[in-house]
């Protein structure tokens, strides 16, 4: 009995403390779900109340049928950051969480910043693939435009903060309080900042206020508390009206997420929450998520809205995080490149096959890249972007080295602002680009590959092993911006592998 009452308490705990007089059957699972995978004796079970969108990593394509690749570009980092949780908390990383872009595109890479007045410089590199002696390894590189203090458009940032009672917790609702007050000190007088919450209902907690007011909006930030039912999406549109209401075409017009999880009450479909977020990033307002906590996370919900809203996606897990989110890159939540596309074309007498390593769900129809009006993702003020290609040459390919031939063409293109006629950048691969010494970019890059693809389980990983992606993450450590290189290779000791 005493068993039994031990294993129910927590969850027990979590219901009372929603206040949640609507039991659905949504809400009713999240507990049972709670309840089942707890266990007092240690942590081997994940919880299995978080959801992640499976899917399939990209196969191998001939070229001789199919020469071009396009994607839009991921600035997201949350699956990394989901990961660290799940790792530190001696959890199995679950294969459908792994999305190695994010991986990637967690990181700062040591890329030249752009010159002539464009938003964004590209780059590349080629070397022989670590984990396929036989093929090589394309690291394709973009970085936003750093933006000084004075170049930074004024914010009107609406926060959107999910105060239901599965937030209760130092890592949720009191780690989002935190991290809104440090950014209080960072952003400028004339920005402006409005909270509106969500639980059982839906209150502005705080109408637009400029931040010189600081004691207004941290009084406000003091009255957040966690209580009741989630009814997100009614509070998702009083959000967007918010920000509408104070829009300003120079500004920064964003709205800002907080939650641990689903929306159980009020507009709950995905697909539908998707529709309304599009609706207003056409109007210019963008989206940024942040989610928290672990055991009724909504993972994927919260990857198709920032998609869908011109945003981006952050998994907050630790107060490092959130220094990293609201100090470090701030800036981020800046977009320099709008509608960022990458498009790659192989000559098919020296290139046989290729693959691109994640962007599973950023793949586009080739015809997208010159259309203007197909959306993609954004670039914020100093941020790196990273994508890989393993591809399989052709005996010509081998009988051409240090040879000037192409045998691949690098192109982009992006919008400065929303709704302008995108920009054009591109640069050729040669053969005689391959060093015999890769460097630092290309060492950490395709040692974090190769680490997600041993956590994915991937058909594709060849040789790669836990071992392999530490000797090469550590060939990179020279270019390490606030440790989180050096963090990485401690948190792949500690990585437990699905067999």
């Amino acid at each position: 009995m005493k068993k039994i009452f031990t294993k129910w308490l927590p969850a027990m705990t979590l219901l009372l403390a929603t206040g949640c007089n609507s039991y659905d059957g949504e809400s009713l699972n999240m507990y049972e779900n709670y309840a089942a995978n707890y266990s007092g004796e240690g942590q081997e079970t994940k919880p299995s109340g978080d959801k992640f969108d499976d899917f399939t990593d990209n196969p191998f394509i001939q070229v001789a049928t199919q020469p071009t690749s396009t994607f839009s570009v991921d600035a997201d980092g949350a699956s990394y950051a989901i990961m660290r949780r799940y790792v530190s908390n001696g959890y199995t990383v679950s294969p459908s969480s792994v999305r190695i872009e994010e991986f990637l595109n967690y990181f700062t890479f040591d890329y030249p910043s752009p010159t002539n007045g464009q938003a964004i410089a590209i780059n590349s590199e080629v070397n022989v693939c670590p984990w396929n002696q036989d093929h090589y390894l394309v690291r394709l590189g973009l970085k936003g435009k750093e933006l000084t203090e004075n170049e930074v458009p004024q914010a009107n940032f609406v926060f959107l903060i999910d105060v239901s009672g599965s937030m209760n917790g130092s890592d949720r609702l009191d780690l989002l309080k935190s991290g809104l007050k440090e950014l209080l000190f960072r952003l400028n007088p004339n920005d402006r900042i409005s909270i509106v919450t969500y639980s059982g209902t839906v209150q502005k907690l705080l109408e637009s206020t400029p931040v010189k007011e600081s004691s207004v909006i941290q009084d406000a930030i003091d009255k957040l508390y966690a209580s009741g039912c989630t009814a997100g999406g009614e509070a998702l549109k009083m959000a967007y009206e918010e920000a509408l209401a104070n829009y300003n075409p120079a500004y920064n017009n964003r709205v800002i997420m907080g939650t641990d999880g689903d929306f159980n009450v009020g507009v709950t479909n995905t697909e539908a929450l998707v529709e309304m977020v599009e609706s207003y990033a056409v109007k210019g307002i963008y989206m940024t998520c942040l989610g928290f906590g672990m055991g009724n996370f909504n993972d994927g919900m919260m990857e198709k809205i920032s998609n869908s809203g011109n945003g981006n996606y952050y998994y907050i897990d630790c107060e490092d995080e959130m220094m990293k989110v609201f100090v470090h890159e701030r800036e981020r939540f800046v977009s320099v490149a709008n509608d960022t596309k990458c498009q790659i074309t192989f000559d098919s007498t020296l290139i046989k096959s290729y693959r691109l390593i994640g962007y599973e769900n950023r793949v586009m129809n080739n015809d997208d890249f010159d259309n203007d009006k197909k959306d993609a993702g954004e670039i914020g003020a100093g941020q790196t972007i990273t994508a890989l290609y393993e591809i399989e040459p052709t005996e010509g390919f081998r009988n051409t080295v240090n040879n000037n031939q192409s045998f691949a063409t690098f192109d982009v293109r992006y919008k400065k602002v929303l709704g302008d006629k995108s920009i054009p950048l591109s640069t050729n691969l040669t053969v005689k680009d391959i060093n015999n010494t890769a460097t630092a970019n290309f060492h950490f890059a395709a040692g974090v590959a190769a680490y997600g693809m041993v956590l994915r389980s991937s058909p594709h990983k060849g040789t790669s092993t836990i071992d392999l992606a530490k000797e090469l993450v550590g060939k990179s450590l020279s270019f390490d911006p606030h440790g989180y290189r050096a963090e990485l290779l401690k948190l792949m000791d500690r990585a437990v592998i699905k067999e």
